[in-house]
């Protein structure tokens, strides 16, 4: 049997890669890595969709949204030199204790 969870799990971790890489193509594009992105779109969609079939759509879409927002910020701090501070971090807490609270009443 799939899990659910696992898949939305996954789609988070496709669209984090997904917006990641709309910054790369920025940077450095060239038509694999545009490819790439395109593809990494689709995947994280059909995904988000998959998941969706066992866990309520706004609950699914929510922990999307919120943690692949929240990996996009770490990500682009660690790679592309994003600004971070004290109120970043205290917001990116409270999108995760907002994540966390949408699985535990699911």
């Amino acid at each position: 049997m799939v899990s659910y969870w696992l898949v939305l799990g996954v789609a988070v971790f496709s669209e984090i890669v997904w917006a990641l890489s709309l910054k790369y193509v920025q940077l450095h594009p060239s038509p694999w890595i545009i490819g790439g992105s395109v593809g990494l779109s689709f995947l994280n969609m059909a995904l988000l969709s998959f998941a969706m079939k066992g866990i309520p759509a706004g609950t699914a879409y929510a922990i999307w949204t919120g943690l692949g927002a929240v990996g996009v910020t770490i990500g682009g701090i660690i790679w592309f030199g994003d600004p971070l501070g004290a109120v970043r971090i205290f917001f990116l807490g409270l999108i995760v204790a907002g994540v966390f609270g949408l699985k535990m009443a699911s």
